[in-house]
């Protein structure tokens, strides 16, 4: 699936899971009291019992449907005669394999993921297809040595697959509800609220998915005491969050400036359970850090995921596998909007090629569905000129809402849909283009980015969709388009193409935000 780009076919996280938002400075002086007592945050308990629930709900349906199929299997190849309804699986093994299923929610605990606040989506995808392999394996292992029943290891290879796919989804939903319950979340404090602390607290309130809600902030600066951060109140001098430790379990040290000794000195005096320091790293990696003791001194591990040449190989491997299938799935897809294009516009070409910049910096020609008039250029021009709103519009976004190039019918709809893009699974089989990836886009869009977004973006090959697509789509300007396809790029993984993939499929058949 694909999203559109500019405007010429272009479409401008979380997110990760990522959804980064210009803002301007939200410390603000209070004049009033807040609408509400910050610290009467309503904690639910239950949530994590909800996701445990929710994940024996799911592996039980995902037992379900592989012994199905694996019935249909048989029933279609005429090998068992309904073997498995009569007795067999059904009755001998299926209780077994269901009690066994029991095991996979239960590791989840010990991973943490109930409710897991502080884990971004990514995180939980890795933990969770991580856990559901290892199972797998060695139950495929035990029946194969141990049982050695032929059906029993189909039904469990196909339970593998649907419980890889089922158990995030029923978890994503599960969590939408409760927040949608009001039932999500923890409180937590914010310890600064200067220009660390503003921003974390805004990160914070803009994913809730992570589960924490910033309810106090608190500073030695006494010019704070009477504003707030982002609607979030500066309640006074750090040593008042203390008396928040009841309430709040976890705290955020966002004073990279205070230094090591009295950092120390003050994580020490916290009585938190769980203390997280928020360092002035602003550039690094942020997804793939790990801690390393080494010899006493803490130091954080940067992995720079796509240089080394395994995890590209991993990438374009994986880029062929689905590419290939989904290439092949969409010929009957292309042929027929080929043929509305013509009903439609029957001057011009069906397909059309226009230069980009890819890997490297070369150019390569990326291949669309035409959505446009043969003149769309002078279309264009004269539009712009006898509106200066919409030239504003294009100006920030290189897009229009009401494009007067677009052909009706068939142009809006791919391009809402972001179909027009098909064309360039080619570009990815070729390995002009991957499927996850920043967009590529022509130089006089690049032109508006800053040399060294610039320099990154060369670095990677160009993706049929990425991080913004799925997010912010047509109303994200391009700073919303550096920041996030920056974010991508330094903090990739195997995970977080998967995972954007999957929030592929339902921005393009939402069409949310594309135009």
């Amino acid at each position: 699936m694909t999203l559109s780009d500019t405007a010429t076919h272009t479409s401008p996280t979380a997110q990760p899971a990522v959804q980064i938002v210009t803002s301007t400075p939200t410390r603000r002086r209070l004049r009033r009291p807040p609408a509400r007592d910050p610290l009467a945050f309503r904690r639910v308990r239950w949530a994590g019992l909800v996701l445990f629930l929710t994940d024996v709900v799911a592996m039980q349906f995902a037992l379900a449907l592989g012994t199905w199929l694996r019935v249909l299997f048989d029933v279609i190849g005429r090998t068992t005669e309904f073997k498995l309804l009569q007795g067999g699986l059904w009755r001998g093994e299926y209780s077994s394999l269901s009690a066994g299923m029991m095991i996979l929610p239960i590791i989840f605990y010990f991973q943490g993921l109930y409710p897991g606040y502080g884990l971004n989506s990514v995180e939980r995808l890795r933990r969770r297809v991580h856990t559901v392999a290892l199972v797998f394996v060695l139950l495929i292992g035990w029946d194969y040595a141990v049982v050695k029943a032929d059906p029993s290891r189909g039904v469990l290879l196909l339970t593998f697959l649907f419980a890889a796919v089922l158990g995030p989804v029923f978890e994503a939903l599960s969590r939408k509800l409760l927040r949608m319950a009001g039932a999500w979340g923890m409180p937590v404090v914010i310890l600064g609220a200067a220009k660390t602390g503003q921003m974390v607290t805004r990160v914070l309130q803009r994913e809730p998915e992570l589960g924490f809600v910033p309810i106090a902030v608190y500073d030695d600066n006494p010019e704070t005491w009477t504003t707030e951060v982002s609607g979030v109140p500066v309640l006074g001098p750090l040593s008042r969050a203390k008396k928040q430790s009841k309430i709040c379990r976890t705290a955020l040290i966002a004073m990279p400036g205070m230094g090591a000794t009295k950092t120390a000195h003050l994580c020490q005096r916290l009585p938190f359970a769980r203390v997280i320091l928020i360092p002035d790293l602003v550039g690094l990696s942020s997804l793939w850090v790990s801690s390393r003791d080494l010899g006493g001194v803490v130091g954080l591990e940067v992995k720079k995921n796509l240089f080394p040449r395994r995890n590209w190989m991993l990438k374009r491997t994986l880029d062929y596998i689905l590419g290939v299938h989904l290439f092949i799935v969409s010929l009957p897809l292309l042929a027929m909007f080929a043929l509305w294009i013509k009903i439609v516009s029957p001057h011009g070409p069906v397909l059309f090629r226009q230069p980009r910049v890819g890997f490297g910096g070369k150019t390569f020609s990326i291949w669309k569905l035409r959505t446009m008039y043969p003149d769309a250029d002078e279309r264009l021009h004269t539009y712009l000129e006898n509106d200066p709103e919409k030239f504003e519009q294009w100006k920030r976004f290189c897009k229009l809402k009401d494009d007067p190039r677009v052909l009706p019918g068939v142009g809006r709809f791919l391009r809402r849909t972001s179909l027009d893009e098909l064309p360039q699974l080619w570009n990815v089989l070729v390995g002009e283009m991957s499927l996850v990836g920043p967009r590529p886009f022509p130089h006089y869009h690049l032109a508006r980015f800053s040399p060294r977004f610039r320099t990154i973006r060369r670095s990677v090959l160009p993706g049929l969709t990425g991080m913004w697509q799925v997010s912010a789509r047509s109303e994200g300007d391009v700073s919303v388009q550096e920041l996030m396809d920056t974010y991508y790029i330094r903090n990739w993984s195997p995970w977080l193409d998967i995972y954007l993939l999957a929030r592929t499929v339902g921005a393009v058949v939402l069409g949310k935000g594309a135009y």
